[in-house]
């Protein structure tokens, strides 16, 4: 299955460098370009990519809005986002996770790492894996004191706590069966179950959730 993608960043190399990297790929495939905001939001609409690279910083429109119209609460055909920030601790970044985005890049990454976020985000997963990305959402979420439940009105069970901490540290549906032996339909039963009593729309924000409850720790 090819994976449609979307790049949106004001800086011409940059956005030719990620479409070059991409398009190489013999199942994915650049089907737009956007040099800001409003045209990504413009192309995401009218053409439905699988995935969106948003740059952060664009004018018109910044990457948190983009993400916010593309993935927020009560789209009713959310598009996968994933975030390319030139920033490790960018608070943009935060803003953007929380307006709904599958996860972040940074812009020196690397194509491997770029690639894979690209899968991750079309399979549904997040690329969280990095150290620099576990980082983030434990330093923002020690820097606001938390309101949320530290156990859903449904208390999870031992098995979804052990998930949710794979979850959280990085780990696809395929990592997190292998690591407890389980069969990967279950691996994603067990991940869809977290999402509806935690109440959240992706995996980032079940990573998010379980750093700012204190349950992981960097």
């Amino acid at each position: 299955m090819t994976v449609r993608v979307l790049v949106a960043d004001d800086q011409d190399l940059v956005r030719a460098g990620l479409s070059m990297i991409l398009d190489a790929q013999p199942d994915i495939e650049i089907v737009g370009q956007a040099a800001d905001g409003h045209a990504a939001v413009e192309l995401a609409r009218r053409l439905h990519p699988d995935v969106c690279l948003v740059d952060i910083r664009m004018p018109g429109l910044d990457g948190i809005e983009v993400t916010e119209l593309l993935a927020g609460r009560g789209v009713p055909d959310p598009i996968a986002v994933v975030v390319i920030t030139t920033f490790d601790l960018d608070e943009y970044v935060h803003g953007a996770l929380r307006a709904g985005a599958r996860g972040f890049l940074l812009k020196d990454a690397g194509p491997e790492l770029l690639v894979q976020a690209v899968h991750a985000a079309a399979a549904g997963d997040a690329l969280i894996a990095p150290n620099i990305t576990r980082r983030l959402l434990s330093t923002l979420a020690a820097r606001e004191p938390s309101n949320r439940r530290t156990q859903p009105i449904e208390p999870l069970t031992d098995r979804e706590e052990e998930v949710l901490g794979l979850v959280a540290r990085g780990r696809t549906n395929a990592e997190i069966a292998a690591d407890l032996f389980i069969g990967l339909t279950t691996a994603k039963t067990h991940v869809a179950s977290l999402l509806s009593k935690i109440g959240a729309r992706n995996r980032v924000e079940i990573a998010m959730w379980a750093y700012s409850t204190g349950r992981v720790r960097d």
